[in-house]
């Protein structure tokens, strides 16, 4: 959808060759202006939170939205509210949708005329996402696509098998801004280093990917018989299990509050520089 770049509906077949649509969302598109919870959407200019309603970059203080001291997916009117421009759509072999959005100076409080593009593209068994930016001034950027995963039609996702290649979390307070700390995730409920059930587990948490040549995360069901496999360029990925609904985010993008946490993987993005978040969905079978 050009409303947000939102992914309405993405089907694939499974072990009866049934085709199953496995992100959750409205049947209209009239119905997402309503949404609140991000649903397929790109969320930016800066994905996730950031603290002290601001940054400092350059030494020049900015000021964001914030909610109790939060800001959160780009602000109160983020990337996943705009209306985005089709740039190009390719329907051949590898068929894929190119849209772009312009994001002006001091949108959101953000410096710099910002340009995003969002490729969408089907290889096979593969939704390759790749989100891409360039600025006119130094700012801070960080996208990410926040679809929600159901792999079967069941009213739950306690039984589906997880499996994240990502041993440490980024440690989180109750408000889920950052302490500033990397800690080990063996011994704690988000030890998913092996495949295991999600059971009653609920996240959400930003991990630290570990391979950048591998997999991030691995997800099946074995009542549709889907799995579906991530893998991204991105040093984060937070896994979200939402408390009102079955279904499962992997938004692969940079730390939270990296923008006031020098330490953590750079989100600056300089003139004459390219933001790219290249991430990969695929889809098989169990075996």
């Amino acid at each position: 959808m050009d409303y947000g770049a939102i992914i309405q509906k993405l089907l694939v077949k499974d072990h009866e060759g049934i085709y199953t649509n496995v992100v959750v969302g409205y049947d209209y598109p009239s119905q997402y202006p309503d949404d609140t919870k991000s649903l397929g959407a790109c969320c930016g200019r800066f994905a996730g939170r950031i603290s002290n309603g601001g940054f400092v970059l350059d030494q020049k203080n900015y000021s964001l939205y914030a909610e109790g001291g939060i800001h959160l997916h780009g602000g109160k009117v983020g990337f996943n509210r705009k209306k985005w421009t089709i740039e190009e759509v390719n329907h051949g072999d590898e068929p894929f949708v190119r849209l772009s959005y312009l994001s002006k100076h001091l949108e959101e409080g953000y410096p710099g005329n910002l340009k995003a593009t969002i490729t969408y593209k089907l290889s096979n068994n593969e939704l390759h996402i790749t989100h891409e930016a360039i600025t006119d001034m130094t700012t801070v950027v960080n996208l990410t696509n926040h679809s929600y995963f159901r792999l079967d039609d069941e009213n739950s996702i306690d039984h589906y098998y997880l499996k994240l290649n990502c041993p440490e979390i980024v440690e989180t307070k109750t408000n889920l801004l950052p302490t500033g700390k990397l800690t080990s995730v063996k011994g704690t409920k988000y030890d998913f280093l092996s495949e295991q059930q999600i059971g009653l587990t609920r996240l959400d948490t930003p991990f630290a990917t570990d391979d950048y040549s591998s997999f991030a995360a691995m997800l099946s069901s074995k009542k549709s018989g889907i799995s579906m496999e991530v893998s991204t360029n991105q040093p984060g990925l937070v896994v979200y299990t939402p408390a009102n609904f079955p279904a499962i985010c992997f938004e692969t993008q940079n730390f939270p509050d990296a923008p006031n946490n020098t330490h953590f993987p750079s989100s600056i993005l300089r003139p004459k520089e390219t933001y790219r978040n290249a991430s990969v969905f695929k889809f098989d079978l169990v075996t």
